[in-house]
């Protein structure tokens, strides 16, 4: 994003931090919450670790509010996507660029990304409800699920239950590109952003720096 993209907008972390003493929560309790450890979250909202969308998922989720509360992120009007025509968007400080598939209609269960992600990304071990599929479009990750570890290249693909401990990196030097898709509820609110954050439109991926240190502290 260039700077006149970010001027103005507040970080996810001063958001989280400040919806969190709206609701007159200990980052304790919201850390139980969301199921998400007090250490991380704190460096979530010191902006020192950037959360990926399942991660804010859980977030919001235990701050009453749904993800577009603090990412503004493309609306589906209908259910047909077009190649090269969907809106690109990123969590503020994250190197995962999203495209979103799914759309919103009564009773819908499912949610659906392209994600695009650069050489060096790794996230943390997470457990969560609902399932997950995942399936590789280009280059590779290595997926760890119960402390099993898999080289997964395109054409590979995942589907488990995401209450199975699993994390994922990408360790080769090129950017991989994943379809995910999941019942965890990212984007089912009514719940109205106050301010756009970290919403890009078809942003150009940025080319890694090299013996760039791997990501700490993300997931999908």
């Amino acid at each position: 994003m260039t700077k006149a993209e970010t001027e103005g907008h507040p970080k996810v972390g001063a958001l989280i931090r400040a919806r969190r003493r709206q609701q007159h929560m200990t980052l304790e309790a919201l850390g139980k919450s969301a199921e998400v450890s007090v250490g991380y979250l704190s460096q979530v909202e010191r902006d020192h670790a950037t959360p990926s969308l399942g991660t804010l998922a859980q977030i919001a989720r235990a701050l009453g509010v749904g993800i577009d509360y603090f990412v503004s992120a493309p609306t589906a009007q209908n259910a047909l996507t077009r190649a090269g025509e969907r809106n690109r968007f990123s969590v503020d400080g994250s190197s995962i660029i999203y495209e979103r598939l799914g759309a919103d209609f009564p009773g819908n269960q499912l949610s659906s990304f392209v994600m695009t992600v650069p050489p060096g990304y790794r996230s943390e071990t997470v457990a969560h409800e609902g399932e997950e599929i995942l399936y590789v479009l280009e280059g590779a990750i290595t997926q760890r699920l119960d402390g099993e570890e898999m080289l997964m290249r395109a054409g590979d693909s995942l589907h488990f239950r995401g209450n199975r401990p699993h994390s994922w990196s990408n360790h080769t030097d090129q950017p991989a590109r994943l379809l995910w898709t999941g019942t965890l509820a990212l984007f089912r609110s009514s719940a109205k952003p106050s301010r756009q954050v970290a919403a890009v439109a078809n942003p150009g991926f940025p080319k890694p720096a090299k013996n760039k240190k791997i990501v700490k502290q993300e997931k999908r």
